[in-house]
Protein backbone atom coordinates (compact mmCIF):
# COMPACT_ATOMS: atom_id res chain seq x y z
CA UNK A 1 0.00 0.00 0.00
CA UNK A 2 3.00 2.52 1.07
CA UNK A 3 4.62 1.58 -2.46
CA UNK A 4 0.93 2.27 -4.47
CA UNK A 5 0.78 6.16 -2.49
CA UNK A 6 4.64 6.66 -2.93
CA UNK A 7 3.82 6.07 -6.99
CA UNK A 8 1.21 8.28 -6.94
CA UNK A 9 2.48 11.06 -5.51
CA UNK A 10 5.46 10.57 -7.90
CA UNK A 11 3.24 10.55 -10.54
CA UNK A 12 1.51 13.59 -9.37
CA UNK A 13 4.66 15.39 -9.06
CA UNK A 14 5.94 14.61 -12.55
CA UNK A 15 2.51 15.21 -14.53
CA UNK A 16 2.85 18.72 -12.26
CA UNK A 17 6.31 19.09 -13.52
CA UNK A 18 5.03 18.45 -17.23
CA UNK A 19 2.17 20.52 -17.28
CA UNK A 20 4.54 24.06 -16.27
CA UNK A 21 5.76 25.21 -19.27
CA UNK A 22 7.91 28.28 -20.08
CA UNK A 23 5.98 31.57 -21.05
CA UNK A 24 8.16 34.00 -23.15
CA UNK A 25 7.50 38.02 -23.24
CA UNK A 26 9.82 39.84 -25.58
CA UNK A 27 11.87 43.01 -24.35
CA UNK A 28 13.32 45.45 -26.92
CA UNK A 29 15.66 47.65 -25.67
CA UNK A 30 18.56 50.28 -27.07
CA UNK A 31 21.36 47.87 -25.35
CA UNK A 32 23.88 49.84 -27.78
CA UNK A 33 24.55 52.74 -29.39
CA UNK A 34 23.51 56.44 -28.57
CA UNK A 35 20.60 55.69 -26.39
CA UNK A 36 22.07 52.37 -24.80
CA UNK A 37 22.52 54.57 -21.00
CA UNK A 38 18.49 54.31 -21.17
CA UNK A 39 18.37 50.83 -22.54
CA UNK A 40 20.66 49.03 -20.18
CA UNK A 41 19.19 50.69 -16.86
CA UNK A 42 15.77 50.12 -18.01
CA UNK A 43 16.62 46.20 -18.94
CA UNK A 44 17.99 45.83 -15.58
CA UNK A 45 14.70 46.52 -14.08
CA UNK A 46 13.29 43.71 -16.00
CA UNK A 47 16.00 41.27 -15.09
CA UNK A 48 15.86 41.88 -11.41
CA UNK A 49 11.73 42.33 -11.26
CA UNK A 50 11.84 38.59 -12.76
CA UNK A 51 14.75 37.31 -10.22
CA UNK A 52 11.67 38.43 -7.64
CA UNK A 53 9.34 36.85 -9.64
CA UNK A 54 10.43 33.94 -11.85
CA UNK A 55 7.31 32.10 -11.87
CA UNK A 56 3.49 32.68 -12.58
CA UNK A 57 1.39 31.97 -10.38
CA UNK A 58 0.32 28.01 -12.14
CA UNK A 59 3.92 27.34 -12.07
CA UNK A 60 5.02 28.42 -15.33
CA UNK A 61 8.30 29.90 -15.82
CA UNK A 62 8.84 33.26 -17.12
CA UNK A 63 11.60 33.91 -19.74
CA UNK A 64 12.59 37.10 -21.20
CA UNK A 65 13.50 37.59 -24.56
CA UNK A 66 16.15 40.69 -25.08
CA UNK A 67 16.33 42.23 -28.93
CA UNK A 68 18.84 45.08 -29.21
CA UNK A 69 17.02 47.44 -31.48
CA UNK A 70 20.27 49.77 -31.10
CA UNK A 71 17.63 53.04 -30.91
CA UNK A 72 17.07 52.75 -34.86
CA UNK A 73 13.42 52.62 -36.00
CA UNK A 74 14.14 49.73 -38.58
CA UNK A 75 16.33 48.09 -36.17
CA UNK A 76 13.02 47.99 -34.13
CA UNK A 77 10.89 46.80 -36.65
CA UNK A 78 12.63 43.74 -37.14
CA UNK A 79 12.99 42.82 -33.38
CA UNK A 80 9.32 43.34 -33.05
CA UNK A 81 8.21 41.02 -35.91
CA UNK A 82 11.02 38.65 -34.96
CA UNK A 83 9.92 38.06 -31.03
CA UNK A 84 6.12 37.72 -32.48
CA UNK A 85 6.89 35.43 -35.68
CA UNK A 86 9.81 33.72 -34.21
CA UNK A 87 9.36 34.09 -30.34
CA UNK A 88 6.21 33.54 -30.19
CA UNK A 89 6.02 36.04 -27.27
CA UNK A 90 2.56 36.98 -25.62
CA UNK A 91 3.36 40.20 -24.78
CA UNK A 92 6.40 42.89 -25.48
CA UNK A 93 8.23 45.47 -22.86
CA UNK A 94 10.02 48.46 -24.68
CA UNK A 95 10.83 50.22 -26.87
CA UNK A 96 11.35 52.89 -24.44
CA UNK A 97 11.94 56.39 -26.96
CA UNK A 98 8.41 57.29 -28.29
CA UNK A 99 9.53 57.00 -31.95
CA UNK A 100 10.75 53.38 -31.43
CA UNK A 101 7.80 52.41 -28.84
CA UNK A 102 5.33 53.67 -32.20
CA UNK A 103 6.77 51.26 -34.44
CA UNK A 104 6.77 48.35 -32.24
CA UNK A 105 3.01 48.97 -30.85
CA UNK A 106 2.45 49.52 -34.64
CA UNK A 107 3.43 45.74 -35.90
CA UNK A 108 1.97 44.10 -32.42
CA UNK A 109 -1.18 45.99 -32.36
CA UNK A 110 -2.06 44.17 -36.23
CA UNK A 111 -0.98 41.15 -34.29
CA UNK A 112 -3.28 41.47 -31.04
CA UNK A 113 0.28 41.27 -28.74
CA UNK A 114 -0.16 43.93 -25.86
CA UNK A 115 2.90 46.41 -25.40
CA UNK A 116 3.72 48.29 -22.45
CA UNK A 117 5.79 50.94 -22.40
CA UNK A 118 8.13 51.92 -19.49
CA UNK A 119 9.55 55.50 -20.67
CA UNK A 120 7.78 56.33 -24.04
CA UNK A 121 5.50 59.46 -22.95
CA UNK A 122 4.06 60.89 -26.11
CA UNK A 123 0.43 61.83 -25.92
CA UNK A 124 -0.39 60.13 -29.08
CA UNK A 125 1.30 57.00 -28.68
CA UNK A 126 -1.66 54.65 -27.68
CA UNK A 127 -4.40 56.64 -29.76
CA UNK A 128 -6.62 54.14 -32.21
CA UNK A 129 -4.13 51.21 -30.53
CA UNK A 130 -5.75 48.67 -29.01
CA UNK A 131 -2.90 46.97 -27.47
CA UNK A 132 -0.73 49.76 -26.58
CA UNK A 133 -0.02 50.42 -22.70
CA UNK A 134 2.41 52.47 -20.48
CA UNK A 135 3.34 53.04 -16.95
CA UNK A 136 4.66 56.45 -17.40
CA UNK A 137 2.93 59.65 -17.74
CA UNK A 138 2.45 61.40 -20.91
CA UNK A 139 4.26 64.67 -22.01
CA UNK A 140 0.76 66.78 -21.29
CA UNK A 141 1.23 66.03 -17.71
CA UNK A 142 4.83 66.29 -17.71
CA UNK A 143 4.61 69.35 -19.69
CA UNK A 144 2.28 70.96 -17.30
CA UNK A 145 4.95 70.22 -14.43
CA UNK A 146 7.37 72.30 -16.11
CA UNK A 147 5.11 74.84 -16.88
CA UNK A 148 3.56 75.73 -13.48
CA UNK A 149 6.79 74.99 -11.92
CA UNK A 150 7.96 78.34 -13.53
CA UNK A 151 5.08 80.20 -13.30
CA UNK A 152 5.99 79.79 -8.75
CA UNK A 153 9.65 80.62 -9.88
CA UNK A 154 8.27 83.83 -11.38
CA UNK A 155 9.47 82.88 -14.92
CA UNK A 156 7.28 84.62 -17.50
CA UNK A 157 9.47 84.42 -20.87
CA UNK A 158 11.26 81.29 -21.99
CA UNK A 159 12.92 80.07 -25.03
CA UNK A 160 12.26 76.04 -26.17
CA UNK A 161 15.33 74.22 -27.54
CA UNK A 162 13.22 71.05 -29.72
CA UNK A 163 14.97 68.33 -31.56
CA UNK A 164 12.97 68.46 -34.72
CA UNK A 165 13.89 64.24 -35.09
CA UNK A 166 12.14 62.81 -32.27
CA UNK A 167 8.72 62.94 -31.43
CA UNK A 168 9.22 62.54 -28.03
CA UNK A 169 10.73 66.06 -28.24
CA UNK A 170 8.06 67.49 -30.70
CA UNK A 171 5.49 66.71 -28.26
CA UNK A 172 6.69 67.51 -24.97
CA UNK A 173 7.71 70.80 -26.42
CA UNK A 174 4.19 71.22 -27.43
CA UNK A 175 2.63 70.29 -24.19
CA UNK A 176 5.35 72.83 -22.14
CA UNK A 177 4.23 75.71 -24.70
CA UNK A 178 0.25 75.27 -24.11
CA UNK A 179 0.58 74.74 -20.40
CA UNK A 180 3.24 77.66 -20.17
CA UNK A 181 0.55 80.05 -22.63
CA UNK A 182 -2.39 78.94 -20.43
CA UNK A 183 -0.64 80.34 -17.25
CA UNK A 184 0.54 83.59 -18.55
CA UNK A 185 3.90 82.96 -20.26
CA UNK A 186 5.08 84.07 -23.32
CA UNK A 187 7.56 82.09 -25.32
CA UNK A 188 10.28 83.83 -27.24
CA UNK A 189 11.35 81.40 -29.73
CA UNK A 190 11.09 77.51 -30.48
CA UNK A 191 14.50 76.57 -31.77
CA UNK A 192 14.66 73.63 -33.81
CA UNK A 193 18.15 71.33 -33.54
CA UNK A 194 18.47 67.42 -35.00
CA UNK A 195 19.61 64.42 -32.79
CA UNK A 196 23.24 63.98 -33.40
CA UNK A 197 24.20 67.77 -33.77
CA UNK A 198 27.57 68.69 -32.06
CA UNK A 199 27.66 72.15 -32.77
CA UNK A 200 25.35 74.70 -30.97
CA UNK A 201 27.36 77.74 -30.63
CA UNK A 202 24.89 79.44 -32.84
CA UNK A 203 21.83 77.84 -30.60
CA UNK A 204 23.48 79.86 -27.43
CA UNK A 205 23.80 82.58 -29.55
CA UNK A 206 20.57 83.07 -30.24
CA UNK A 207 19.22 82.24 -26.79
CA UNK A 208 21.65 85.05 -25.44
CA UNK A 209 19.69 87.68 -27.86
CA UNK A 210 16.25 86.75 -26.81
CA UNK A 211 17.75 86.97 -22.89
CA UNK A 212 14.60 84.33 -21.68
CA UNK A 213 13.82 83.99 -18.16
CA UNK A 214 14.69 79.80 -17.99
CA UNK A 215 15.47 77.66 -20.92
CA UNK A 216 13.37 74.51 -21.41
CA UNK A 217 15.17 71.52 -23.59
CA UNK A 218 13.13 68.35 -23.93
CA UNK A 219 15.79 66.30 -25.72
CA UNK A 220 17.91 63.22 -25.08
CA UNK A 221 21.45 63.29 -22.79
CA UNK A 222 23.56 63.38 -25.66
CA UNK A 223 22.68 67.05 -27.25
CA UNK A 224 21.01 68.66 -23.85
CA UNK A 225 24.47 67.76 -22.44
CA UNK A 226 26.94 69.55 -25.29
CA UNK A 227 23.96 72.55 -25.23
CA UNK A 228 24.52 72.94 -21.37
CA UNK A 229 28.78 73.00 -21.79
CA UNK A 230 28.47 75.33 -24.61
CA UNK A 231 26.11 77.56 -22.94
CA UNK A 232 28.73 78.08 -19.99
CA UNK A 233 31.70 78.30 -22.68
CA UNK A 234 29.81 81.15 -24.24
CA UNK A 235 28.73 83.08 -20.92
CA UNK A 236 25.21 81.74 -21.31
CA UNK A 237 23.61 81.69 -17.77
CA UNK A 238 20.18 80.50 -17.50
CA UNK A 239 17.95 78.08 -15.69
CA UNK A 240 17.31 74.95 -17.87
CA UNK A 241 15.24 72.70 -17.29
CA UNK A 242 14.21 69.23 -18.94
CA UNK A 243 12.05 66.93 -19.19
CA UNK A 244 12.68 62.70 -18.09
CA UNK A 245 15.14 62.10 -21.47
CA UNK A 246 17.92 63.27 -19.36
CA UNK A 247 17.28 61.09 -16.50
CA UNK A 248 20.54 59.54 -16.14
CA UNK A 249 23.69 59.69 -14.41
CA UNK A 250 25.60 59.77 -18.06
CA UNK A 251 23.71 63.38 -18.79
CA UNK A 252 25.53 64.67 -15.32
CA UNK A 253 28.95 63.19 -16.11
CA UNK A 254 28.98 64.58 -20.17
CA UNK A 255 27.65 67.71 -19.10
CA UNK A 256 29.87 67.93 -15.83
CA UNK A 257 29.85 71.55 -13.90
CA UNK A 258 28.10 72.98 -16.58
CA UNK A 259 24.85 71.06 -15.53
CA UNK A 260 24.98 72.20 -12.05
CA UNK A 261 21.52 73.29 -10.72
CA UNK A 262 20.11 72.11 -13.84
CA UNK A 263 16.59 70.83 -13.32
CA UNK A 264 14.09 68.02 -14.94
CA UNK A 265 11.14 65.93 -14.40
CA UNK A 266 11.14 62.07 -13.54
CA UNK A 267 9.50 59.10 -12.45
CA UNK A 268 11.02 58.35 -9.24
CA UNK A 269 13.97 58.66 -6.58
CA UNK A 270 15.42 56.10 -5.50
CA UNK A 271 15.82 57.46 -1.65
CA UNK A 272 12.14 58.46 -1.58
CA UNK A 273 10.86 55.20 -2.38
CA UNK A 274 6.75 55.65 -2.00
CA UNK A 275 5.90 52.48 -0.48
CA UNK A 276 7.73 49.21 1.24
CA UNK A 277 7.92 47.44 -1.74
CA UNK A 278 9.37 49.93 -3.15
CA UNK A 279 11.88 50.50 -0.49
CA UNK A 280 12.69 46.55 -0.60
CA UNK A 281 12.98 46.76 -4.52
CA UNK A 282 15.79 49.41 -3.75
CA UNK A 283 17.64 47.10 -1.68
CA UNK A 284 17.40 44.03 -3.85
CA UNK A 285 18.71 46.59 -6.24
CA UNK A 286 21.54 47.36 -3.76
CA UNK A 287 22.20 43.76 -3.04
CA UNK A 288 22.52 42.49 -6.40
CA UNK A 289 24.37 45.75 -8.33
CA UNK A 290 26.50 47.09 -5.07
CA UNK A 291 25.33 50.36 -5.92
CA UNK A 292 22.60 52.44 -3.87
CA UNK A 293 22.01 54.86 -6.35
CA UNK A 294 19.07 53.40 -8.34
CA UNK A 295 17.93 55.04 -12.22
CA UNK A 296 14.43 56.13 -12.50
CA UNK A 297 14.28 53.68 -15.67
CA UNK A 298 14.96 50.64 -14.09
CA UNK A 299 11.97 51.20 -11.24
CA UNK A 300 9.99 52.00 -15.02
CA UNK A 301 11.15 48.44 -16.34
CA UNK A 302 10.68 46.27 -13.09
CA UNK A 303 7.23 48.04 -12.98
CA UNK A 304 6.48 46.95 -16.91
CA UNK A 305 7.32 43.47 -16.14
CA UNK A 306 5.20 43.60 -13.06
CA UNK A 307 2.10 45.13 -14.08
CA UNK A 308 2.38 42.53 -16.89
CA UNK A 309 2.77 39.15 -14.98
CA UNK A 310 -0.32 40.50 -12.86
CA UNK A 311 -2.34 40.67 -15.63
CA UNK A 312 -1.15 37.46 -16.57
CA UNK A 313 -1.95 36.01 -13.29
CA UNK A 314 -5.23 36.95 -13.88
CA UNK A 315 -5.86 35.30 -16.96
CA UNK A 316 -6.72 31.29 -17.12
CA UNK A 317 -4.94 30.99 -19.86
CA UNK A 318 -1.50 33.41 -19.20
CA UNK A 319 -0.75 33.19 -22.93
CA UNK A 320 -3.90 34.24 -24.43
CA UNK A 321 -2.85 37.74 -25.20
CA UNK A 322 -6.37 39.18 -25.40
CA UNK A 323 -7.16 38.45 -22.12
CA UNK A 324 -3.54 39.66 -21.15
CA UNK A 325 -4.37 43.12 -22.79
CA UNK A 326 -7.40 43.48 -21.29
CA UNK A 327 -5.97 43.15 -17.50
CA UNK A 328 -3.23 44.98 -18.27
CA UNK A 329 -5.99 47.77 -18.84
CA UNK A 330 -7.66 47.21 -15.86
CA UNK A 331 -4.61 47.38 -13.78
CA UNK A 332 -6.08 49.97 -10.64
CA UNK A 333 -4.00 51.51 -8.02
CA UNK A 334 -0.99 49.01 -8.73
CA UNK A 335 1.72 49.07 -6.12
CA UNK A 336 4.37 49.57 -8.00
CA UNK A 337 8.34 50.29 -7.76
CA UNK A 338 7.86 53.93 -8.95
CA UNK A 339 4.94 54.24 -7.21
CA UNK A 340 1.12 54.03 -7.36
CA UNK A 341 0.25 52.87 -11.19
CA UNK A 342 -3.32 53.06 -12.77
CA UNK A 343 -3.82 51.97 -16.61
CA UNK A 344 -7.29 53.17 -18.38
CA UNK A 345 -8.75 51.66 -20.97
CA UNK A 346 -7.09 53.93 -24.14
CA UNK A 347 -3.46 51.51 -21.76
CA UNK A 348 -2.45 55.65 -20.05
CA UNK A 349 -1.57 55.16 -16.77
CA UNK A 350 -2.29 57.77 -14.09
CA UNK A 351 0.74 58.77 -11.84
CA UNK A 352 2.50 61.21 -10.14
CA UNK A 353 6.01 62.84 -11.20
CA UNK A 354 8.59 63.95 -9.47
CA UNK A 355 11.59 67.30 -10.12
CA UNK A 356 14.71 66.50 -9.45
CA UNK A 357 18.30 69.24 -9.58
CA UNK A 358 21.52 68.59 -10.13
CA UNK A 359 23.75 69.49 -7.11
CA UNK A 360 27.59 68.67 -6.42
CA UNK A 361 27.45 65.69 -9.54
CA UNK A 362 24.45 64.27 -8.49
CA UNK A 363 20.45 64.49 -9.24
CA UNK A 364 19.30 65.13 -5.96
CA UNK A 365 14.93 65.18 -5.14
CA UNK A 366 12.93 68.08 -4.92
CA UNK A 367 9.32 67.63 -5.15
CA UNK A 368 6.73 64.98 -6.16
CA UNK A 369 3.53 66.37 -8.21
CA UNK A 370 0.32 64.50 -8.17
CA UNK A 371 -2.05 64.22 -10.87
Amino acid sequence: MKKLISLAVASALTCGIALAKEVKIGAVMPMSGPLAAYGQVTYLGLELANKLQPTLANGDTVKIVLVDNKGDKVETATATTRLISSDKVTAILGALTSTNTAQTIAIADKKKVPVIASVATNDKLTAKREYANRVCFTDSFQGEVVANYAKEQGYKTAVVIVDQAQVYSLGLAKAFQNAFKKNGGKLLKKIMVTSGDKDFKAVVSQVKSLNPDFMFLPLYHPEASMIARQSKQLGLSKPMFSGDGVANQTFIDLGGESVEGYMFTDFFDYSNPPSKKSADFVAFHEKETGKAEMNSFTALGADTYNVLIAAMNRCEDPTDSVCVNKEIKNTTNFDGVSGSITIDKEGNATRSAVIKEIKSGKAGFKATVNP
